[in-house]
């Protein structure tokens, strides 16, 4: 069964130095040059483009796919109805404004950044699976509390935000683990399906979830929806201690400065990675002031509340299931290209709200966002697990979260005084062109434009091939000059979405910001 042969492969795969080859614009893939290396046992990155290929349903041979498959699906499910009910719960506190919702999100984020870099060591250290199993569970009392608070009408601002930071914390010990876990149960060549079936249960529960959570904070309340949010967890973090992967590869003890300086070194000389975190820093920010602030706030003033707000992000989920589907057949050779340029998309929905376009219409923008987002998700997901060595992969994960959701608490901080000053129509208009001139500079650097995937039958170097742009743009500080290895860059060797979605710009499963 595949998933036994990743367990016996993964001891050769993460010990062998990996060379990325820089090749002009328009030479032949197969020109590898001095530095190319060729290995007769399994490689540890990408397979040939369009030589691999699984049928996701093959993929469920594997007990342990089958767990991680349930647990993110029922904890996305149930997580579904938090971003609407907790928006809409604080809002309807008596006094509640656009920045008493503010104050509750930033109470999440913050934390969630400032534990970010200590959870990836630690993820790299431990079983990823307790250490999710654990999020999960705090994650679930900090909602099971939140919605006691809801039902009984006691809700201070100052519980709801000491809350709101619990589930913060439990992200940041969350997202590092889960991107380390997917290699861990399927093996290499079968990375970009696995990602994609697994966004298929998350995309599938959460159009379930939104389609319910308006009409159930609006017959039900918000308290009890939350309770909804807490009970997923819960049962999400039973699937994961049932999902007995193999205890972390010994490693000599280091301290947790050396480790997070080795991580950096990993983290910084791959310039596609950096540069996509730095883009998404804006875009975060941007997309939790729209999606966690103005877009609620319009959609109560003009479009009908909670209902409405629901009807967009249900569109945003169906259009996730379109993409995941095209994510999963279509093999791009410059991955990241093709992914980025998908970013594009997540201004239209935001924009149709800034003209104050009808829900209906926004719904349709946001279906777009939904689909172009889940493309570019599989491929920085697939991406980051093929070319990140292994035993670095959860400290990557968490430079990677940092960087990205570095400005989101600027994001929402700014979103209430903004709107005041020009008015949440306007205020949106400018978080649109945001995202739009972020995009439109993370192509064009080199390593984004120019990361290719080697061709079928040509020989590899375990990685992916980066051409250099035909001005021979430098890379990274302190790059070695090849990409996408381990022992070759560096001394050593990167929603967040939107950790998410639109909820941390690159999902992760359940646990996403309470922003959306």
């Amino acid at each position: 069964m595949f998933g036994r042969k990743a367990h016996e492969d993964k001891t050769t795969r993460t010990d062998r130095p990996r060379r990325g080859t820089v090749l002009p614009d328009g030479a032949p893939d197969r020109a590898r040059g001095p530095d190319a290396v060729t290995h007769s046992g399994p490689r540890r990155g990408s397979p040939p483009a369009g030589e691999v290929r699984i049928r996701g349903r093959d993929l469920f041979a594997d007990r342990r796919f089958r767990l991680l498959f349930l647990a993110r699906t029922i904890s996305v499910l149930a997580a579904a109805f938090g971003p609407v009910a907790l928006a809409f719960g604080v809002l309807d506190l008596p006094g509640a404004s656009a920045t008493t919702l503010t104050v509750v999100l930033t109470s999440q984020t913050v934390p969630q950044i400032a534990l970010m870099l200590f959870s990836g060591v630690v993820a790299d250290r431990i079983s990823r699976t307790r250490l999710m199993m654990t999020a999960e569970l705090a994650s679930a009392a900090a909602f099971f509390t939140l919605a006691a608070m809801f039902v009984t009408g006691h809700a201070p601002v100052p519980g709801v935000a000491l809350l709101a930071a619990v589930t913060g914390i439990a992200l940041a010990l969350y997202y590092p683990a889960l991107t380390g876990v997917v290699p861990e149960v399927v093996p290499d060549e079968h990375l970009q399906t696995a990602n994609g079936v697994l966004r298929l249960g998350v995309n599938s529960a959460r159009l379930l979830g939104m389609a319910a959570a308006g009409g159930a904070v609006a017959l039900v309340g918000s308290g009890w929806a939350l309770a909804v949010n807490g009970a997923g967890f819960v049962i999400s973090a039973v699937l994961l201690a049932a999902l007995r992967l193999p205890p972390a590869s010994s490693r000599a003890r280091t301290s947790m400065v050396s480790d997070l300086r080795e991580g950096w070194r990993e983290f910084s000389s791959r310039q596609w990675l950096w540069v996509i975190v730095l883009q998404f820093a804006f875009v975060i920010a941007a997309m939790q002031a729209a999606f966690g602030v103005l877009g609620p706030v319009v959609a109560k003033a003009d479009l009908g509340g909670a209902p409405a707000w629901s009807m967009i992000l249900a569109g945003q989920g169906l259009g996730t299931l379109a993409g995941v589907f095209l994510a999963i057949r279509i093999r791009p050779r410059r991955p990241l290209m093709v992914a980025t340029v998908m970013i594009f998309a997540v201004t239209l929905p935001i924009s149709l709200l800034g003209i104050g376009a009808p829900v209906y219409v926004v719904a349709l923008g946001a279906f777009v966002t939904g689909a172009a987002f889940d493309v570019f998700g599989v491929m920085w997901e697939t991406t980051m697990q093929r070319e990140i060595p292994r035993e670095a992969l959860s400290r990557v994960a968490a430079y990677d979260g940092l960087g990205s959701f570095m400005f989101g608490p600027l994001g929402l901080i700014a979103a209430a005084p903004l709107a005041d000053a020009v008015g949440p129509h306007t205020a949106l208009l400018f978080c649109a062109a945001l995202i739009a001139v972020v995009t439109a500079g993370a192509l064009a650097a080199p390593e984004v434009r120019n990361l290719r995937v080697p061709a079928a039958g040509h020989p590899t170097t375990g990685t992916a091939v980066v051409t250099s742009g035909a001005s021979g743009a430098p890379r990274a500080p302190g790059a070695s000059g090849t990409s996408g290895a381990s022992g070759a860059s560096g001394a050593s060797g990167a929603p967040s979405a939107p950790g998410a979605d639109a909820a941390d710009a690159r999902p992760v499963g359940g646990h996403e910001p309470i922003a959306t």
